[in-house]
């Protein structure tokens, strides 16, 4: 067990090297070329743009089929108050949904 907590410390010790290595070089790159840095950020500040315009346009889309799907609930609940009205409506429309009974052989 010991063995094993020193490796994982020394694991994250050479790893904290290795980042101040990376952060001294990207210092110095910021002071030596800052406009390398500039298009770097420019770069990633456009790719999540890209991301998450594609996660709008998805969004958008799924929107669009609610939407859809609400405005042909909305027509099937108008439907019923379009048939004609009067005292044997309702026993006209009821009889309409029985089936038609088979013939016997």
């Amino acid at each position: 067990r010991l063995g094993v907590d020193q490796c994982i410390q020394k694991f994250l010790d050479v790893a904290r090297q290795t980042e101040c290595f990376f952060l001294q070089k990207r210092l110095q790159l910021s002071v030596q070329k800052p406009e390398q840095v500039i298009k770097e950020d420019v770069s990633e500040l456009r790719n999540e743009l890209q991301r998450k315009e594609a996660l709008i346009q998805k969004h958008l889309g799924k929107l669009r089929h609610w939407q859809q799907v609400l405005e042909d609930i909305s027509v099937q609940h108008k439907k019923p108050a379009e048939m004609p009205q009067g005292p044997l409506a309702y026993l006209e429309q009821a009889s309409a949904n029985i089936p038609a009974p088979m013939k016997q052989t």
